[in-house]
């Protein structure tokens, strides 16, 4: 990455649409270099890096990005092509502000992971080094399942580096949640990083990876210690006993409101109505499944996405992991005819009954399992790289074989050459 030091957070800022001296001011924290941060600096730099994730950063659309190029959303206009075509484009602004915005944040990262580094033994020193391999970890899986080879940046640095292949990405990720597990322990609640949060990751990485074995057993030993709850409690901000980890995005802090897009003027909270659920995503929820009515609303004439209440109100969490996709990653790699069993349990606590008769193919199992994924995690940044990942995303979506990754943001090859660009979207 070209001049890293700066060109991230400067480019970051231009993207999102921050005036300089204000957000200068507001951000100039993260700017301190490691080696002048005491141990008593370290949680406002733990912070920040929270801050950062739910002040925007990579852009709101990426956290539902994947919902809408897997066919789960729809915008105002156009067809599911045109908005494919549309986002795809390495001249797409969304592309560029989610590429720098997870850089910024890695960014972040890397100083206190360097800060920390110096207090070994420290009790906060220990936590701060925890949730930051998680947090690269996270950072990685979010870039490698839209790019493909990125730069592996262990520390941040001003040269101009390429992109590694994804293979090592991968291992890196698996690294640095290996380092998190060693360091983290329980949280003071699900808004912070925790041991099981670095475990239902993992169970996420080991899946995508093909190792199923290690999957399902990672998510099997957070299935005994979460237990499956009301969609009302868990898209309601109400205690509950499924989430592991979720951004709590607080209201005076974030710029994250995912409800704002989905809700229409017309709904009492208000909203912009840009995205809707498409056609083919509402004909696969039956009356009968309880996670209908909290997915979805009808205002006006019009049927809205209802997980994010807030509308322009307020703020509403962005869950990274609960224990419904751990049921989900068990099924899935256990396969047929073990996995059946807990892809069953969740069906009935949604008010589903058991499929039955059972299926008698693999590809039978796999496509109940996808269609569970589909209704149990809409809008919640899976199903294209579901589809990606299970090699069914041409088929299913008409994408073109390049469309499985994203294209490499042209504003960011022009700082750094040495990235070249993913095949199919020319030079």
């Amino acid at each position: 990455m070209k001049k890293i030091l700066f060109h991230f957070t400067l480019v970051f800022l231009a993207a999102a649409g921050f005036s300089c001296a204000g957000d200068l001011d507001r951000f100039s924290r993260y700017s301190i270099p490691p080696e002048a941060v005491t141990e008593a600096d370290l949680p406002a730099m733990r912070m920040g890096v929270y801050s950062s994730f739910q002040s925007g950063g990579p852009g709101v659309r990426s956290y539902i990005m994947f919902d809408i190029l897997g066919g789960n959303i729809r915008g105002n206009s156009g067809t599911s092509k045109d908005q494919i075509n549309s986002m795809l484009s390495s001249l797409n602004s969304y592309q560029n502000t989610s590429w720098a915005g997870y850089f910024y944040i890695l960014y972040q990262v890397n100083n206190l992971i360097k800060a920390a580094e110096k207090y070994p033994g420290s009790s906060e020193a220990t936590l701060a080094l925890g949730e930051s391999h998680y947090f690269r970890a996270y950072l990685y899986y979010c870039m490698v399942t839209r790019w493909g080879d990125m730069p592996i940046l262990r520390e941040n640095t001003q040269e101009n580096v390429p992109r590694d292949p994804a293979e090592q990405v991968w291992n890196f990720i698996e690294e640095e949640l290996e380092l998190a597990l060693d360091l983290l322990g329980s949280s003071k609640s699900y808004y912070y990083v925790s041991h099981d949060a670095a475990v239902a990751l993992m169970a996420r990485v080991k899946l995508s990876r093909g190792k199923k074995t290690e999957a399902a057993e990672l998510a099997e030993s957070l299935i005994g210690k979460y237990k499956l709850d009301d969609f009302e409690k868990i898209f309601r901000k109400a205690a509950n006993t499924e989430i592991i980890f979720a951004f709590e995005n607080l209201s005076e802090e974030s710029g994250l409101n995912i409800s704002d897009l989905f809700y229409t003027y017309a709904h009492e909270n208000k909203g912009q109505g840009v995205y809707y659920p498409t056609k083919d995503l509402l004909a696969v929820f039956s009356d009968e499944d309880k996670r209908k009515e909290i997915t979805f609303t009808s205002v006006a004439g019009q049927t809205l996405f209802n997980k994010y209440p807030s509308g322009q109100t307020g703020k509403d969490p962005v869950i990274v992991s609960r224990v419904a996709e751990m049921y989900l990653i068990s099924a899935e790699a256990q396969g047929r005819p073990n996995g059946l069993a807990r892809l069953n349990d969740l069906r009935e606590v949604r008010g589903l009954t058991a499929i039955n008769p059972a299926p008698t193919t693999d590809k039978a199992f796999m496509d109940a399992v996808m269609d569970e994924r589909r209704r149990e995690l809409v809008t919640e940044n899976f199903r294209y790289y579901d589809l990606v990942r299970t090699g069914r995303a041409v088929e299913e979506l008409g994408i073109q074989s390049h469309q499985v990754l994203f294209p490499i943001p042209g504003q960011q090859r022009l700082l750094n050459p040495l990235l070249g660009q993913n095949p199919g979207y020319g030079d």
